[in-house]
């Protein structure tokens, strides 16, 4: 799977970044930091996004690495969520990066 990358350039949330729930539960996170002093944390769900009909509830990364911090990092899922994003506070800009392993034959 190509990488997904998703930036807040100011406080906020990304958009629902979906996984592919059929794929390999291996996925890799790599927040950066890329300019000011924000303070980041990335959350997920297992709830249907594509479903209207359901509003998702999204929690904190178990990883105490990936939730409240000011500095780069990287992090992984030991299961597969349907999606994730990215929240931000604070002034400055954050990437986030996300790679899951793909089907080998």
């Amino acid at each position: 799977m190509r990488p997904i990358v998703a930036t807040l350039a100011a406080a906020g949330t990304t958009p629902t970044l979906p996984l592919d729930i059929h794929g390999r539960p291996e996925i890799s996170l790599q927040v950066d930091v890329l300019s000011g002093s924000p303070t980041w944390t990335i959350q997920q769900t297992v709830d249907d996004v594509f479903n209207s009909a359901i509003t998702p509830t999204w929690i904190n990364h178990p990883d105490t690495n990936m939730v409240g911090q000011t500095v780069d990092r990287q992090g992984n899922y030991a299961y597969l969520p349907s999606a994730v994003r990215l929240t931000q506070t604070g002034a400055g800009s954050v990437r986030l990066t996300i790679i899951q392993a793909g089907i080998t034959g």
